[in-house]
């Protein structure tokens, strides 16, 4: 009788596992850097245009508008940069002792750590980007209350996005997700846009 010999070749149990672990890290810092760049832009989104709808109210002059706005870009990108490369130098501090006190100071574990710098740029850059939006939305139009309207669509149009978008990362409920994030923008914008008016009904 004729015996077959057959291998069989297990799968490897070692390896494969560490390297599935390394992938589906890698992927979940993506997601959460993705994220947190969606929350960036849609801060620079709502306190940009709620900013502009804001001096709108008061004043119908477009550079007062603009002005505001820009304003509002550049104080906002360098506070979001400064307190992420504070949170971040902080984060940095803790896992570079916890690594000395482990006695594990080597490359590979120096290339994993957090780069403020980096988080400082991403975040300045996530909040400029939103806040373009209602500036380019604006910066064309001459008439009073269409320039006000577009802020609004254009400010709506993106928040639905950056809602979805976000939804779609967490995997959560889209247009749950999504009526939440716009809702919260229409209130700020509103409010703002409405006590403004009131103050300048009033001669505050």
């Amino acid at each position: 009788m004729a015996i077959n010999d057959t291998k069989i070749t297990i799968p490897c149990t070692e390896t494969c596992p560490d390297t599935d672990l390394d992938s589906d890290s890698s992927m979940s810092q993506r997601a959460q850097w993705l994220r947190a760049a969606i929350l960036g832009a849609n801060d620079g989104l709502v306190s940009t245009a709620s900013l502009m709808m804001g001096v709108g109210a008061v004043k119908s002059d477009s550079k007062a508008m603009l002005l505001s706005g820009f304003a509002g870009l550049i104080a906002g990108a360098c506070s979001m940069a400064i307190g992420e490369f504070v949170s971040v130098s902080s984060q940095l501090d803790a896992e570079l002792a916890q690594l000395k006190r482990d006695q594990r100071a080597d490359e590979a574990d120096r290339a994993g750590l957090p780069s403020p710098i980096q988080a400082a740029v991403a975040s300045a850059l996530a909040f400029a980007t939103g806040a373009m939006v209602p500036l380019l939305a604006a910066g064309f139009i001459v008439n009073y209350k269409i320039r006000v309207v577009a802020v609004a669509v254009a400010a709506t149009m993106a928040l639905l996005f950056f809602g979805c978008l976000g939804a779609a990362l967490g995997r959560a409920p889209v247009v749950r997700a999504a009526a939440r994030v716009v809702a919260g923008g229409w209130a700020a914008m509103g409010l703002t846009f409405g006590l403004m008016k009131l103050f300048g009904t009033a001669g505050l």
